[in-house]
């Protein structure tokens, strides 16, 4: 087990108060600017719409004083009559407005659908990953809701700006002693709702990344109950899953309670007005506004600036931070094809779509490992020259590697040496970076900066052929094709014969199962095979393989401990080295050095060293026995060193 039995992709609830919209800004005033025309378009329409807001107050006191008030019924009616000309124009408008609206939100929903479909088809195309269904249909979902709520921001934003300039201008004309009194309230209900924005956000965020939380914690759970049964760790995943229940109720209720904000800047801005405007009403009078023009303003108000401003505070207050928080979240996973291009790596290279800006687990003790990434040090002290003074089986300096522009380093400045023949098992919280680390030693994916050798040979822009050469890496679904079991095992050895088949068929425990299926001619059909019998063939094939380094990412998670332990032992009498990123910490006990990635400083060491050095190991280990592990007495041998 890889971390805690509720593992969730990395996708811890993180405290959003101190994060930022990740290019949410950048992102729509880039697509606004190249409509440009198109909003032109929406914004004469909207200026048409808004001419009985416009009117409707200066028409109104046009028809009370010049009509009704000065005894000409028939002026007065007159005057309405115009007004009734306005709003059907706006009517007629109205319709425009929204065909204006598609040609600026439609555009932009299918850049966002094309950069979520390249990503998928980047990480689907990427050897050592795998196509992420679950995260697609999600982020397309998300999709679906910027659009929506882009759409909903500019219409409540645009009526907005329309509807309070039309009605200040019209205050204005009547009375600019009015109209000063109108908008001052007006701007204190404004300056209120801007200064609890980037809260409301900051709590939006907090929810969304709970609901995510707890939906990947259930479904880990629900999915490795077999390992949490073997862990004895019931008790440990009832209380996390409750604990994410309890974040998840805890931030819903937040974002509610900050419904208060919204009805305070809606009462300054949109009902203090109105009681301004009444109590000052004999005031206004005695200094020569007339009847018309207070009745006139309180139109003004009650059908033109309230109801924009409200639909402003609650557009804005709730599809608004949707908005923002759901791009972040696409623009955070399905980076552009610049960034991809610019770092040489999938949008998602074995890791889980919606959780690429996700940090690790903290530790309990010790520095706090926050959502930095992790980072190494210079190779001489990680591990010198080699133990056998001999070509290092695999060398990596200074490596630096980020999903996307955006997303924070999950590996910065990171230094490793491995000599040949040692066994290094990779644990951590899951998110840590343990398969991105496999995916960059093996070659499958660039660095945004540093190097990768293996056996002395730089990795970087091999061909598919001389990096297998160099190296096996088995990944955690294994991959098994039709034909005879037989051409299966020699796929990365055609010139085996039968006896060398056999031979690593009883090496890694799998004669069983090679009977079974009727021997080494009988035809291999992956869909009658279960999980486990494809992850044993792929080993079987990987341990045939010349390869002088062998990377199992964990290869092994869907055999049961006995198995899995056979196997791993194999690969261990195996010549090269050996990499095994664990799925259970027993595989850490068999490893020679065991490398911790978790947030910014990773560890390295033996099993017995790193339970006295690294809390978040002592976790792992703790998980496994169920019961708190003792860091070594004091005195105790331990080889050190760090990664």
């Amino acid at each position: 087990m890889t971390a805690s039995p509720v593992g969730d992709d990395g996708a811890r609830p993180t405290d959003g108060a101190n994060q930022r919209p990740v290019g949410v800004l950048r992102e729509t005033g880039r697509a606004l600017r190249a409509r440009r025309w198109q909003l032109g378009r929406l914004a004469g329409w909207s200026a048409a719409e808004s001419l009985p807001a416009l009117l409707s107050g200066y028409l109104v006191a046009g028809a009370v004083d010049e009509g009704f008030l000065a005894g000409r019924f028939g002026t007065g009616l007159a005057w309405l009559g115009t007004l009734a000309l306005a709003v059907l124009v706006g009517a007629a408008a109205t319709g425009q407005v929204y065909r204006a609206l598609g040609t600026v939100v439609e555009p932009f929903r299918d850049e966002l659908t094309g950069r979520v479909a390249r990503g998928a088809l980047r990480a689907a195309t990427t050897g050592g990953t795998r196509p992420q269904s679950a995260a697609v249909a999600r982020l397309a979902q998300q999709v679906e809701v910027v659009r929506d709520s882009f759409g909903g921001l500019l219409m409540v934003v645009r009526g907005f700006l329309f509807a309070a300039v039309s009605a200040l201008v019209g205050l204005v004309a009547l009375a600019p002693l009015v109209a000063a009194l109108v908008a001052a309230p007006l701007l204190a209900g404004l300056v209120v709702f801007a200064a609890g924005l980037p809260a409301m956000v900051a709590h939006q965020r907090r929810y969304v990344r709970a609901g995510e939380a707890l939906g990947e914690a259930a479904a880990t759970a629900l999915a490795g109950h077999r390992d949490v049964l073997a862990c004895g760790a019931q008790d440990r995943v009832v209380t996390e899953v409750g604990g994410r229940i309890t974040a998840q109720a805890d931030a819903e209720r937040t974002v509610a309670r900050m419904t208060a904000l919204r009805s305070l800047s809606l009462g300054l801005g949109g009902w203090a007005p109105l009681a301004v405007l009444m109590l000052a009403a004999p005031w206004l009078v005695a200094r020569g506004v007339t009847a018309g023009a207070v009745l006139g303003a309180l139109v003004y108000v009650s059908t033109g600036l309230q109801p924009a401003l409200r639909a402003l505070v609650q557009g804005v207050g709730g599809g608004g931070l949707r908005y923002v928080v759901t791009l972040e979240r696409i623009l955070l996973t399905s980076p552009s094809d610049e960034s991809a291009d610019r770092t040489g790596a999938p949008a998602d290279a074995g890791r889980s779509a919606v959780a690429r800006d996700a940090p690790a687990t903290p530790g309990d003790a010790g520095p706090t490992h926050d959502s930095r990434p992790s980072r190494g040090v210079p190779d001489h002290a990680v591990h010198g020259a080699t133990a056998h003074g001999d070509t290092a089986a695999l060398r990596v300096r200074g490596l630096t590697f980020r999903y996307g522009p955006h997303a924070r380093p999950v590996l910065a400045d990171f230094s490793l040496t491995l000599a040949p023949g040692e066994h290094l098992a990779v644990v951590g919280p899951s998110g840590a970076g343990k398969s991105t680390l496999a995916a960059l030693a093996s070659g499958l994916v660039r660095p945004e900066s540093g190097s990768v050798e293996i056996a002395g040979t730089p990795v970087g822009g091999l061909p598919a052929e001389q990096l297998a050469r160099l190296r096996v890496l088995v990944p955690q679904e294994a991959y098994v094709f039709s034909d005879s079991l037989g051409d299966n095992l020699r796929y990365l050895r055609p010139d085996a014969d039968d006896a060398a088949l056999t031979a690593a068929l009883d090496a890694l425990g799998a004669r069983s199962l090679a009977d079974r299926l009727g021997g080494l001619a009988a035809p291999v059909a992956p869909t009658t095979l279960s999980a486990g019998e494809r992850q044993v063939i792929a080993a079987v094939r990987a341990w045939l393989a010349p390869a002088p380094l062998a990377i199992l990412d964990e290869a092994t998670c869907h055999l049961d401990p006995p198995a899995e332990a056979l196997v791993e032992e194999a690969f261990g009498r195996r010549p090269g080295a050996l990499i095994v990123v664990a799925h259970r910490i027993t595989s850490a006990l068999r490893a020679d050095r065991v490398l911790v990635l978790d947030g910014e400083r990773p560890m390295l060491g033996e099993h017995r060293d790193l339970l006295g050095r690294s809390a978040t190991y002592r976790e792992l280990v703790g998980y496994w026995d169920d019961v708190p592990a003792s860091p070594p007495a004091a005195g105790s041998p331990a080889r050190t060193g760090s990664a």
